[in-house]
């Protein structure tokens, strides 16, 4: 299986604390080896083929791909306008599938269903916060009730072959009450005797949805617990400072990027010459941005078509444009882009003359 060779190499941190260095270990999540401990989180509606080979080419060594509804890939048939819910690239390997959904037989029949796709992984998604989801008793709806959650990771471990490593993700519970903590580690701990070979957990409650800070000293208690066990953190990260200093602060395995990666893949890049204590990399210049966001529209007219391509790539220009020098003019003119030729016209305009480019920061992702 690609990505599955391993490695001792050890890269040093420094400590943001004291200035003296920490080991930030390579990642492992069961036979499967990552590497370097900051990868690229489960997005939906996001998370695509084409962003995740995006960031692997900047220097994330795993992705996850944006969640699918078990009912809808038992039922999903290879069409051209679905073709890309399961597609996957020669070069992003290891690559991992995220799965959501309300009953344990049904979640183990589309599990099987990534795995004939070729996932590496098999992650089960009990974190997600959208009302939504909620009402239809899937992703963070889980955490209240353990006896199901147990049930499907159970299952999903059973079905999925032995060599590929089932994850899960999760919140630090439904809200802040006893209750919902002891549910927590109720299904943390029953994962991990099932055989999840790692956990994501989110710092903030299913109730705060993206609101509030994201509690990091919970994952220092999650690590405490479980030990030698994998524990990846997810949670306000938007920065490569944020990444680093998060898995320095908690001891962690790793961290997952989600929000702060959308537009700016150049956040595993500056993350890794950190790590290994060179300075931060300035951020990608004009023409670096153009030519990155050019093959990202090429990879999404592969994927979803010429038709389909300039609506799909609206949303990540939106979120590019951060970086541009003249940010709020280019987020409006890739906001009004509808067509190939309007989309290209930006670049044109744009993106003709190189300059330095902007940093993104915490208030590009002010919600």
């Amino acid at each position: 299986m690609p990505g599955t060779t391993a490695s001792t190499t050890e890269t040093p941190v420094p400590d943001s604390a004291n200035d003296a260095w920490v080991t930030l270990r390579p990642l492992s999540i069961g036979p499967v080896h990552v590497g370097f401990p900051v990868v690229q989180a489960a997005l939906s509606g996001y998370s695509d083929m084409p962003m995740r080979v995006t960031a692997r080419r900047l220097g994330a060594p795993y992705a996850v791909c944006e969640v699918m509804l078990d009912q809808f890939l038992v039922s999903l048939k290879q069409r051209r306008r679905t073709q890309h819910f399961l597609e996957i690239g020669d070069e992003e390997h290891p690559v991992g599938g995220q799965l959501m959904g309300a009953e344990p037989e049904q979640f183990a029949a589309g599990a099987v269903k990534l795995v004939e796709a070729g996932f590496d992984v098999i992650d089960v998604n009990f974190g997600c916060p959208v009302k939504k989801v909620l009402g239809r008793c899937r992703g963070g709806f889980h955490l209240g009730q353990p006896h199901v959650a147990i049930e499907i990771v159970r299952r999903t471990r059973e079905v999925v072959p032995d060599e590929i490593p089932v994850t899960v993700k999760m919140r630090r519970g439904v809200d802040d009450s006893a209750e919902s903590r002891d549910k927590f580690f109720t299904i943390l701990d029953a994962a991990f005797e099932a055989g999840v070979a790692a956990v994501t957990i989110h710092g903030r409650t299913v109730e705060q949805r993206y609101v509030g800070p994201s509690r990091w000293e919970f994952l220092r208690e999650v690590k405490e617990h479980v030990g030698d066990r994998v524990i990846l953190g997810s949670g306000d990260l938007f920065t490569a400072t944020d990444c680093l200093t998060m898995i320095e602060q908690t001891g962690i395995d790793g961290v997952t990027v989600a929000r702060g990666a959308i537009g700016n893949p150049w956040i595993f890049r500056e993350a890794k010459a950190l790590a290994e204590g060179r300075p931060r990399p300035d951020p990608p210049t004009v023409h670096e941005q153009r030519d990155v966001i050019r093959e990202h529209f090429r990879l999404v007219v592969a994927s979803y078509g010429d038709a389909r391509a300039s609506r799909i790539m609206r949303k990540f220009g939106i979120k590019y444009s951060d970086l541009h020098p003249q940010p709020v003019a280019v987020r409006d003119a890739f906001a009004l882009a509808k067509t190939a030729d309007e989309w290209h016209a930006v670049l044109d305009e744009w993106y003709a003359a190189d300059a330095p480019g902007r940093r993104a920061d915490r208030a590009d992702h002010a919600t």
